[in-house]
C-alpha cells in the first residue's frame, strides 16, 4: 500500500533559489477534508492532473492513493472544491539521494514558503540545510487543505512563527 513519509518546514532567506533543479507550477482544490482524510484534485503546469485521497497528518507516515485524471475533468471538479484553489510553484532541491520540495505559495497564500522532504523510513536521519527554518511537520494550519479553508492571508499576524527557529 502507498506511503508517504515527510517533514515539513518552514524556509528562509532566498539562498536555496540557487539550488533548484526543477520547477513545477501548481493549481489544487479539496473535495473534501475530514479529520480522517482529504481528497484533492491537483493540475500541474496545465497539462496533467491528479485525484488523490490522504488520510490526516497526525503522523509522519500517510496513506497517499494517486490517480491520474484528464485535465478538462480535474478542471470541472475544482468548481466543486471546499474553499479556495491553493496556487503554488513547487521547486526541487537535490539533496543527495533526496529531494528537498520548497512551495512558494500565491494568491491568498502568498508569502508562504514551506520546504518538504519525503524519508524512506520514520527515524531516517537528515542533515537539514541552514536555510531551512522551524519545523511544522504535523501542524494543520501549515497543511494544504487547511491552507485552502484558512488562508495564510488571513492568519493573525501575532500566529505567523518566525521561519529562523528550528529544530532537528
Amino acid at each position: 500500500m502507498p506511503f508517504e513519509i515527510e517533514r515539513k518546514f518552514l524556509v528562509r532567506g532566498d539562498e536555496w533559489q540557487r539550488l533548484v533543479n526543477d520547477r513545477t507550477s501548481i493549481r489544487q482544490a479539496y473535495l473534501a477534508s475530514s479529520d480522517k482524510a482529504s481528497i484533492r484534485v491537483r493540475i500541474e503546469e496545465e497539462s496533467a492532473a491528479t485525484l488523490t485521497i490522504k488520510s490526516s497528518p497526525h503522523q509522519l507516515r500517510r496513506l497517499e492513493l494517486e490517480y491520474p485524471i484528464p485535465v478538462l475533468e480535474a478542471e470541472v471538479l475544482m468548481q466543486l472544491r471546499r474553499g479556495s484553489v491553493i496556487e503554488k510553484t513547487r521547486h526541487v532541491v537535490p539533496c543527495g539521494d533526496l529531494a528537498w520540495e520548497i512551495d512558494v505559495f500565491s494568491g491568498e497564500n502568498a508569502g508562504l514558503t514551506v520546504a518538504e522532504i519525503e524519508l524512506r523510513h520514520e527515524d531516517e536521519r537528515i542533515e537539514l540545510p541552514k536555510w531551512i527554518g522551524a519545523e511544522v511537520t504535523g501542524q494543520l494550519p501549515y497543511y494544504n487543505s487547511s491552507l485552502a479553508e484558512r488562508p495564510f492571508s488571513s492568519w493573525p499576524r501575532r500566529q505567523v512563527p518566525d521561519p529562523i527557529e528550528r529544530r532537528a
